[in-house]
Parts: structure tokens; sequence; C-alpha cells
């Protein structure tokens, strides 16, 4: 009881803390749904004064810095329509805006980025039309309502910008820029808007000011996607980024066109411009929806790549027909333009389709590299690959065209080297996850080919995916190549380790036939010559003790013989010159019999049968093949008399088709250990398991030893004869 009040009283300040953010949530969803109504009412009554005042002073007169004075054209739409399309356009304006606020607050309420959002949105999209501030004037409350509500439209964009996605400040020190535009913003509240005018401020450091904050609030977006956002956030952050991008340059581009320098400053020309730049300012909104409702992003690089195609072909089209009608006019010396303005168009006809297949090609090559013509690539990679090179330097071309033809940060070539996989070329870095595709040649996995994508959590496209495999395939060729190469390192390397065991052997071969000859023949045969030489001289003088120098002359000289014997069976078993292999084997077999049986038949059990059976006789063999079949089938058999327990033991000899000498030594000893415990440990004596093993691989064969499933144990040799 004791613990659950202490668990009780632990879990308190939690409960308790998450009941305080809840209801702070409630209260903030509370005052943002309070503050949008009351913007949307505000804003809805003032509709009706702003038509009016359009209609009786704004548009013929100008209303201050807010609506300038716009002749009317002769032939053209009256007074009264072109105060409904500005109002028209404004109120458009604001109701994408409003429409926007509305879904993402259904949407994403519980989200505290999206009540930022929403504040932002209704804020912006209801002071930036001149609507608001021109229909107030005279109105107290409405007035400083919507002065307070264009303070909070910056400030709260402002937040926005620096905080989404995650709420948190990245960069750290951009918590201090946004001090700083609170503190102007609040500034400008104060003074009613006349902050500047106040202090005597330049208009350049105006200007400096609010393109700096811009570029900051640009820079904490771009900072955050490189360097701290998830894959997810990347997505939310190219959202952002996109939609503020349209924005401003719409905003510099359609301000620039504002100046009565460049336009003939009628209200039909004023239409136009303010429709186009309150439609590239309707970007923020769209684009602020989709990166808050994360759970159903599109994606956004087509839309990227399009908006870059078009805007750039716009851009060279309006150039085109500038400079064309310009030259043309000057030419023709014509006042109408007629005939200028006929070929610019025929011109920019005939430039369209070319120029913006140019454009599409060059923006796609930019954002996603050449995935768009494989066989481009193909035929560079090709004439990089027939220069002389080793084959570790076709497959870094290899990796370095697809990472440079892709553009992406990383790409790796893997591959099996001794039975573990291995790096064997790469190109650029790995920053995020890698995926993974076989290189398949002839039907066989020659390695795996690793690559990143361009960002965390991008998606190949179906281009992207079709030029790997092009490429790939012509991978496998080259890695088949290197695998080749380096199989034939692989085999000059064990051939030259085999050549120096060799020698190695043979000299301790001849250190070993030395020592016995230098250290223990030589001294002997150098004290019998010194015993015969003492004997000859008491030979006269006392023969009895000649006698028994003699003897003693006579024991050594058959030891000595004894040892040379052993010496020469050590270094090979003269049964094998006199009765060849089989006929040794056999004799081999009736040693090992006898004492055998007369064990068993002193324990009282079934004496060990070993039989040889041999397919016909064998070819000549080679010396070396005799010596180690021999060793091997005489340890094997001594195996089995020690440690098997086999009542039945069968030699087979026999050469196959193809030129192997093939052994098998079997029995069927019931009492063995499993296979873990090897019964063939090398003992005082004999040669072992590795041994046996070690000979057959230097004459190129192989010894294994296995477990019957019928029982005992079976040694199989193979030993090719070519």
């Amino acid at each position: 009881m004791g613990e659950v009040l202490h668990l009780s009283k632990a879990g308190a300040p939690e409960v308790v803390y998450k009941r305080q953010m809840l209801w702070a949530m409630r209260i903030a969803q509370l005052m943002v749904l309070s503050f949008s109504l009351l913007t949307a009412a505000l804003y809805v009554s003032l509709i009706p004064q702003y038509y009016k005042m359009l209609v009786a002073k704004c548009i013929r007169q100008g209303c201050g810095n807010l609506v300038p004075a716009m002749p009317l054209p002769v032939n053209g739409f009256t007074l009264e329509q072109f105060a409904l399309l500005f109002v028209f356009i404004d109120v458009l304006f604001t109701f994408v805006f409003y429409m926007t606020s509305a879904i993402v607050l259904l949407k994403g309420f519980r989200e505290p980025m999206g009540l930022v959002a929403v504040v932002a949105m209704v804020a912006f999209g209801s002071t930036f039309p001149s609507l608001v501030m021109t229909a107030s004037e005279g109105t107290v409350f409405a007035q400083h309502w919507f002065l307070g509500v264009s303070m909070l439209s910056w400030v709260s964009l402002s937040l926005f910008l620096l905080l989404f996605p995650n709420g948190k400040f990245v960069p750290r020190w951009s918590r201090y820029v946004f001090v700083l535009i609170v503190i102007v913003d609040v500034m400008t509240l104060v003074y009613e808007g006349q902050m500047w005018e106040r202090f005597h401020i330049p208009a350049l450091f105006q200007f400096l000011w609010y393109g700096l904050s811009t570029l900051i609030l640009i820079y904490a977006q771009v900072y955050r996607f490189r360097y701290r956002a998830r894959a997810a956030e990347r997505q939310q952050t190219k959202w952002v980024v996109y939609g503020v991008s349209i924005a401003i340059v719409g905003f510099i581009g359609m301000s620039a066109l504002f100046d009565p320098s460049l336009n003939n400053g009628t209200a039909l020309t004023y239409v136009y411009l303010n429709a186009v730049l309150n439609a590239s300012l309707t970007a923020i909104p769209i684009t602020l929806m989709f990166a808050v409702l994360r759970q159903r992003l599109w994606n956004i690089d087509p839309l990227v790549k399009r908006t870059l195609v078009y805007g750039s072909l716009s851009v060279c089209i309006v150039l085109i027909y500038t400079v064309t009608v310009l030259y043309l006019s000057r030419v023709f010396q014509s006042q109408d333009h007629y005939v200028a303005s006929l070929l610019a168009t025929a011109i920019v006809a005939v430039a369209f389709a070319p120029l913006k297949q140019w454009l599409q090609r060059q923006i796609n090559r930019l954002m996603k590299g050449r995935h768009d013509d494989p066989y481009a690539v193909l035929l560079e990679l090709g004439n990089q690959l027939i220069q002389p090179q080793n084959p570790d330097a076709m497959l870094n071309a290899v990796v370095q065209t697809v990472k440079d033809a892709l553009r992406i940060p990383y790409t790796a070539i893997y591959t099996g080297i001794g039975g573990q996989t291995t790096l064997v070329a790469s190109a650029g870095s790995l920053l995020h996850e890698q995926h993974v595709l076989p290189i398949i040649h002839r039907g066989i996995e020659l390695g795996t080919f690793h690559f990143a994508t361009r960002s965390e959590g991008e998606v190949f496209t179906a281009e992207d995916n079709k030029f790997l495999d092009v490429l790939l395939r012509q991978a496998g060729p080259i890695v088949e190549n290197w695998h080749m190469t380096q199989g034939m390192k692989l085999l000059a390397q064990d051939l030259q380790e085999s050549r120096e065991k060799l020698v190695l052997a043979r000299e301790e071969e001849r250190l070993y036939i030395r020592n016995n000859l230098h250290d223990d023949l030589a001294p002997r045969l150098a004290a019998l010559a010194l015993n015969a030489a003492t004997a000859q001289i008491y030979v006269e003088k006392k023969p009895e003790v000649a006698i028994e120098m003699l003897a003693d002359l006579r024991k050594v000289i058959r030891s000595t013989v004894d040892e040379i014997r052993t010496l020469v069976h050590d270094l090979r078993p003269p049964t094998l010159d006199e009765l060849g292999l089989i006929g040794a084997i056999q004799e081999r077999i009736a040693l090992l019999s006898k004492p055998s049986a007369l064990l068993a038949g002193e324990e009282g059990t079934e004496a060990l049968d070993i039989r040889l059976h041999a397919r016909g006789p064998l070819p000549t063999l080679p010396a070396a093949v005799e010596v180690a079949v021999y060793r091997i089938v005489t340890e094997a058999l001594v195996n089995v008399v020690k440690h098997t327990k086999a009542t039945t033991c069968t030699v087979r000899l026999e050469v196959s088709e193809i030129g192997q000498l093939q052994v098998e030594i079997r029995d069927n000893g019931a009492h063995v250990d499993p296979v873990s415990v090897n019964p063939f440990a090398g003992g005082k004596g004999g040669i072992g398991l590795v041994s046996m093993r070690e000979r057959a691989a230097e004459l190129g064969g192989h010894c294994t030893i296995d477990r019957p499933a019928g029982g005992g144990t079976r040694v199989y040799v193979v030993i090719p004869l070519s």
C-alpha cells in the first residue's frame, strides 16, 4: 500500500503538468478562434465602406499612400465597375487566407504551430490589402484594432518562420532577431505606422531592415532544412520556403512595376498589377497549409521544377518579345508597332517549344542530374573505360559517374572477397540512410550497389530507377572483370606462398637429414674407425682384448644400420618400393590385424576385420601421391584400432573417370564421439587430422571425415593425378 502511495505521489506533478498544458492549449485555441472571428467580422463590416470610399474619392483623387489616384481610361469600365474590381480582388485575397486558416484550425487546432499559422494568416490576409486601413478611417476601434492586427501579422509570421516545424529557434541566435522584430513592430504600432517618419529614419535604412529581416527568416528555414530537420520536416520546410520565395519574388517584381514611371497609371493597369501581386502572395497561405498538415504532404519537387521552368520560360519570352519589338520598331520606323508586334509574336511562337525543352532539361539536371539521358552517360562512361586503367579505377569511374549523373551525395560498390563483404569503390560522403541494389551478371549476384538519396526520406522517380537499372547492367561485367583480376592475384599469391612452403619444407628436410648425418651417424662412423684401428693394434699383443673390442664394434655397427634404416623409412617407406602402394597397405593391414586379434581374444570381443578393395590395378603414381596415401591410410587405420572399437573396416582405392585417386576408409565403430569431438587428434607418432588434410591439400586434393547415417566413421580422400 505504501508503494502505491509513493508512486501516486511521484506521478502527481506530471499529471498536474499535463492538465495545465491542456488548459493552456484550450485557452490558446479559444483566443485564436475569438481573434479570427472578430477580425473577420470587422473586415466584412468594412467592405461596403471601402466600396463607397473608392467611388467617392480614392479612385479619382487617391487616399494617401494606400490608394493612389487612378485616371479612368476613355473606353472601358465605369467608376463603379472599377471599384467593384478592386473590392473583389482584395476580398478574394483575404478569402484565400481565411479559408486556409479555417482548414488549418479545423485539422491542426491541437498543434501550437498550427495556431501560430492561423494567427499569421488571418492577420496578414486582413491587413495587407488596403481595404481595412482605408475603410476604417474615422472609426477609432476598427482603426486601432487593425493597426494592432497589422503589427501582429508580421510578428506572428516571423515567429512561425523561426519556429516551424518543431517549435524551437534554429539557429539559436534567431531568437534575438525575433525580439528585435517585436520591438520594431510594437514601436510602429505605438506611432500608428509613422515610426520611421517620427525619427527621420532614411528610406534606405527602412529598406535594409525589411530586406535583412526577411532574408534572416528565410535563412532560418534553409539552415533548419540542411542541418537539423528530419525527413518529414524537410518536406514541410520545402513547402514554406517555396511559398515564401514565390511571394517575395512576386512582391518585389510587382512593387517595382507600381512605379509611375513604369506604367501609364490608369485604373485598369492598377487592377492588373494588384491582381498579380495578390495572386503571388496567396502562395503563402496555401503552402503553409500543406506544411502544417504534414500527414497529407504532397511531393513538392515536381511543383518546384515546373515553377522554375515556366517562370524562366516567361521571363525569356518577355525579354525576347520586348527586345524584338524595340529592334524591329527602329528598323521599320513604325509608330503603331503592328509589323514589329506581328514579327515578334512569330519569333516567340517559333522559339517557345525548343526554349521550353532546353529550360526543362537544364532545370532537371540542376535538381536531379542527367537521369533523363542514361545513354549519353553510358557513352561518356564507355569513353572512360576504353582508356588503359586497372579494374579498381574502372569501378571508381562507375560510382563517380552515377554520383555525378544523378547528383546524389554518395555511391559505393560492395562485393565478396574471401567470404566477407568488402567496400571496393566509393564516391562522396554518406550523410543519411543508404539504399542497396544488387549487381547481377549472367544470373549471378556479384555484389551490391549502395547509394544515398539527394535528401533524407526522398523517393527516387521512375526515371532515376531506370537510369540505375541501365548503369548496373553495364557495371556487372566490370565487377566480374574485377573479380577475375582479384582471383588471379589471389592465385598468384597462393602460388608464391606454396613455393615458399615447398622451399621451406625442402630446407627443413635437408636440415633434418644433415643433423642426423652430422650429429649422429658421422660421430658413430668416426668412432667405428677408431675402434677398428685400436682392435688392429691389440690383435697381436692381446687377442682377447681385440676380440672383445670387435664384438662391441659389431653391436655398434648393427645399431647404426638400424638407425640408417629408420632414417630411410621416414623419408619413404621401403615397402612402397618393394610391394607398391596396394601391397604396402596390405602389409600394414596384416601387421595391425594380428595385435587386434590377440587383444580381442583376451577381452572376449569380436576381432577387427580389415579388408582392402582396389578396383583394378592402379596406374603408375607419383612418389608424393604414394607416400601421402600410405601415410593417410596408415594413420586412419591406427585410429580405427585405438579409438573406434569397430569390428569391420573397409579400405577402398580407385581411380575415377576424371583422373582422381579416391580413397575411402570406413568402419562400423559404435562407440565414437560426436563430430564435434575429434577422435583423430594426432597423438605421439601420428600425423593427426590436420596433417592428413594438409597432405591431401598439398597435392591439390582434399580430405573429409564424416559420420555416415549407418554409424561409424568415414575418411574420404580425393587426390587429382593430372
